[in-house]
């Protein structure tokens, strides 16, 4: 056990445009956790594809919702939990899809669940309170310190 845990939440509406704002946020975090260009992109992109899916699929009362994001780095773990009060739905009890054999046969969609599973080291789902709970983990990759001088 190493220092207490660094915490980061925000909220978005249920709104496409509010994918700038998570990326923005995202970014933020990444940089204050001195996080490596590549954790950063995996769980950017995760974060992307699951708030896309949030509000494409979420949502029918045509109504404004808030989607809520917590995230707290501790012994170089990040955990993000996303709670919305949309439609119930477990993405962890979908089947892994059937990958195409080239790139010929893929067809857009149906992939984005199964890439936040290979992105992230962990993913679980609980409905409490009438919300979906997402909690994601991943295993942190820091950037390394330059070299400071030379030789003695």
């Amino acid at each position: 056990m190493g220092q207490p845990p660094r915490t980061f939440s925000f909220s978005l509406k249920n709104d496409i445009a509010e994918l700038q704002t998570l990326g923005r946020q995202i970014e933020s975090i990444g940089r204050a956790l001195d996080l490596s260009k590549r954790c950063l992109f995996e769980i950017n992109l995760a974060l992307d594809e699951l708030f896309t899916n949030i509000i494409s699929y979420g949502f029918t009362d045509g109504g404004e919702h808030r989607i809520e994001l917590n995230l707290s780095a501790a012994d170089e773990v990040l955990t993000v939990t996303i709670a919305d009060d949309g439609v119930a739905f477990n993405p962890t009890e979908r089947p892994a899809p059937a990958l195409p054999d080239t790139v010929d046969d893929c067809r857009v969609g149906g992939l984005g669940i199964y890439l936040i599973q290979n992105l992230m080291d962990e993913v679980h789902y609980r409905r409490e309170d009438k919300k979906n709970i997402l909690t994601l983990k991943k295993k942190l990759e820091r950037i390394r310190p330059p070299c400071r001088g030379g030789p003695s």
